[in-house]
C-alpha cells in the first residue's frame, strides 16, 4: 500500500474523525437549540457517508495497483 491509496486512507480516517467530532458536538450544551443539534447532526452523517465513500476509493484504487504490479511482474517472468 503506498501512493495514493494510502493518501485516500488519511483523508477517510480525517472525515471519520470530523464525523465523530460533529456528532458529539450535539450530544454537548454546544448545540443550545433542536435545530443546531440537528444541524450537527446532519453534518456528521454527510462526513461519514464522505469517509466510507473515499475508503471504498482507497481499497479500489489499491487493488488496482496490486493487479497492475502483478501483472508487471507475470510480464517480466515471461520475458525471461
Amino acid at each position: 500500500m503506498n501512493g495514493m491509496g494510502r493518501s485516500l486512507y488519511v483523508l477517510a480516517a480525517t472525515l471519520l474523525l470530523f464525523s465523530m467530532l460533529a456528532c458529539g458536538a450535539a450530544l454537548t450544551r454546544m448545540a443550545a437549540n433542536d435545530g443546531d443539534r440537528k444541524l450537527w447532526h446532519t453534518m456528521g452523517l454527510a462526513l461519514l457517508v464522505g469517509a466510507v465513500v473515499v475508503a471504498i476509493g482507497a481499497t479500489l484504487t489499491t487493488l488496482f495497483e496490486q493487479a497492475e504490479r502483478r501483472a508487471e511482474e507475470q510480464e517480466r517472468q515471461k520475458q525471461r
